[in-house]
C-alpha cells in the first residue's frame, strides 16, 4: 500500500444489521428480504473505504469482548486495532426499503471507564508512531468518559497527534466537536454535515452562502478547513482562499448509512501526502471534494455501510464559487443561543 498512512480512531464502535424491506410503516408488521451484519463504526467505515484506493490504514475502534472475534475473521481485520471492554458491541439497525429510504436506529453509545479511555489513547499514540502517518481522523460519537469531559478526553490525542507533526481531522458532533474546534484549536480539518454545522454554529442554514457564513467563522477560530457534506445538497469546502462545491448523482438511492465516511474517505485520499496549509494544498482542495462527492454518491447506491469497490463511480459537477443564494433542499437548523 501507499503512503501516507491514516489513521481514524473509533470511540463508538458497532455491529451494523441491515434489513431490505419493500415499505416501512410504523406499528405494522415487516418481513425482510434480506439481512447483513457487519462490523462499523466512522472509522472503521473511513479506513476500509481507503483501503479499496490502496491508501495505508490503521483503524481503531471500542469493541465488546464478545464481539472480538467477529472482528477477527471480518473482511478488514487486517487494518483493525480492536480495544476490548466487556460485553457486546452496540448494534446499529438500518431499514432500507423500496422508495429509496433509509431508516436508521442507533444504540446508545456506552460509557467507557477512565482505564478504557488510558488504553485508547496509547493504542493511538501507537498507531501514530508509523513513521508515514499524515492524518489521525477523530470518527464518530465521543461516549461519556469516567472523570473527563469532551475537552479532558480529547486532548491526549490532539497532543499526542501534535507531537508527531500528524495532521489531525475531526468527523464527531455535539460538544466533542465544539471542544475540538474551540478559539485556539489547532485541528486541521473538520467534516460537518449541515445539520451538525447548524448546532455547531447556532445559525439557520438554509442557502449555500448560509453554510459558507459558519464555515467561515469556525475558520476563524483556528480551524484548517471546513468540509460540509450536505446529503441531497453535495458537498462544499471552505478554507481562507478557497470556496468549492461538488455534487454527483448516485446511479440510484439505496443506503445513505455510511455515505459521509465515504466521502470523507475520498477527500483524504485525494489530498494525498500533501501538508495542510501548503500552496500545494490548498491547490488540490478542489479536486479532493470532487472525489469526495463522488464517493459518497457511489456508496449511497450500496446496500452495505462499508464502501465495498470504486468501480464505475459517478462523475462530479464542481463549482468554483458557487451562487450563494442557491437554496439548500436540506437546510440545517442550530439551536437559539
Amino acid at each position: 500500500m501507499s503512503d501516507p498512512a491514516i489513521v481514524t480512531m473509533t470511540a463508538a464502535g458497532a455491529i451494523d444489521v441491515t434489513y431490505r424491506v419493500a415499505h416501512v410503516a410504523l406499528g405494522e408488521f415487516s418481513r425482510a428480504r434480506s439481512s447483513a451484519r457487519e462490523l462499523s463504526g466512522k472509522g472503521v467505515n473511513l479506513s476500509a473505504a481507503l483501503t479499496r484506493a490502496d491508501i495505508a490504514t490503521t483503524a481503531i475502534v471500542v469493541l465488546g469482548d464478545d464481539d472480538l472475534a467477529f472482528a477477527a475473521n471480518s473482511e478488514h481485520a487486517d487494518i483493525l486495532m480492536p480495544v476490548g471492554v466487556p460485553g457486546s458491541t452496540r448494534v446499529n439497525t438500518s431499514i432500507l426499503d423500496d422508495a429509496g429510504a433509509t431508516t436508521k436506529i442507533n444504540a446508545p453509545t456506552p460509557s467507557l471507564s477512565a482505564q478504557t479511555w488510558e488504553r485508547v489513547v496509547r493504542t493511538t499514540e501507537q498507531a501514530l508512531d508509523r513513521e508515514s502517518t499524515r492524518w489521525l481522523v477523530l470518527s464518530g460519537a465521543i461516549p461519556v468518559i469516567e472523570g473527563r469531559t469532551p475537552a479532558t478526553a480529547l486532548e491526549p490525542l490532539l497532543e499526542a497527534a501534535r507531537a508527531r507533526r500528524v495532521s489531525v481531522a475531526v468527523d464527531t458532533s455535539g460538544d466533542a466537536l465544539a471542544m475540538a474546534t474551540a478559539e485556539g484549536t489547532t485541528v486541521a480539518l473538520i467534516k460537518p454535515n449541515t445539520h451538525e454545522l447548524a448546532e455547531l454554529t447556532s445559525r439557520t442554514l438554509t442557502t449555500i452562502g448560509d453554510v459558507v457564513s459558519a464555515a467561515r467563522g469556525i475558520l476563524a477560530r483556528g480551524v484548517g478547513v471546513v468540509f460540509v457534506s450536505m446529503g441531497a445538497d453535495g458537498a462544499l469546502v471552505v478554507s481562507d482562499d478557497v470556496v468549492v462545491h461538488a455534487h454527483a448523482r448516485p446511479r440510484r438511492i439505496v443506503n445513505s448509512a455510511g455515505a459521509g465516511d465515504a466521502s470523507l474517505a475520498g477527500f483524504l485520499a485525494g489530498l494525498g501526502a500533501l501538508e495542510p496549509g501548503t500552496a500545494a494544498f490548498s491547490d488540490r482542495l478542489a479536486d479532493s471534494i470532487a472525489q469526495a462527492a463522488a464517493w459518497g454518491a457511489h456508496a449511497i447506491a450500496q446496500e452495505s455501510t462499508i464502501l465495498p469497490d470504486l468501480d464505475s463511480l459517478p462523475s462530479p459537477t464542481v463549482t468554483v464559487d458557487p451562487d450563494t443564494h442557491q437554496l439548500l433542499r436540506e437546510p440545517g437548523f442550530g439551536a437559539t443561543p
